[in-house]
């Protein structure tokens, strides 16, 4: 027997291990965000569709809305794209874009294509308002109530798993339509 035997399975198995441990985990997607309970992050930024134009946290408050953080080079927001299209259609809650280290012309071009979710859209070129939302990767979607204050944070593109279980219930019965609520 190789000296390297032993080693080897006691590797094998602490892997094998830790990989049912995560797996199993409930909490395995949740990463907290210091954010929820407290104010979302000031910020005027320019407006892709409107490059004249600034999105700014002071005309979204008095609202509910869910704030998207995405880019065209990102995989997983193309994947989440149908389901934001879903809820946009929904009349539920306004989604706010913010189109973070992108190129306009590409997002502009993606959106045209695939449609467009959301009610405005920011331009985030240098990255450093997603480091005020402490966005580490994209798709990451922020729920915020209309006192300006962030209620719930979703890592990864929105489901419609994700949509009914995790991010409906937290908005109140009365924000929702007739249809949303029964579903």
């Amino acid at each position: 027997m190789s000296r390297f035997t032993i080693p080897l399975v006691l590797f094998a198995l602490l892997v094998v291990v830790l990989a049912i441990g995560i797996k199993q985990s409930p909490d395995k997607d949740l990463i907290p965000s210091p954010l929820i309970g407290k104010a979302a992050p000031e910020f005027s930024l320019p407006n892709l569709i409107d490059p004249g134009q600034r999105v700014s946290s002071a005309t979204l408050r008095g609202h509910w809305y869910l704030f998207n953080v995405w880019g065209t080079w990102c995989g997983s927001c193309r994947m989440e794209h149908s389901m934001l299209l879903k809820i946009k259609q929904s009349g539920v809650i306004p989604l706010v874009g913010l189109d973070w280290k992108d190129d306009d012309g590409d997002a502009l071009s993606f959106l045209k294509k695939e449609g467009d979710p959301y009610q405005t859209i920011a331009v985030d070129h240098d990255g450093s308002e997603a480091i005020m939302w402490g966005v580490y990767g994209a798709p990451e979607t922020f729920l915020v109530n209309p006192q300006g204050i962030v209620v719930y944070k979703f890592i990864g593109p929105i489901t419609e798993q994700a949509w009914e279980q995790q991010i409906l219930p937290r908005l109140p019965m009365g924000q929702m339509p007739a249809a949303a609520a029964r579903s």
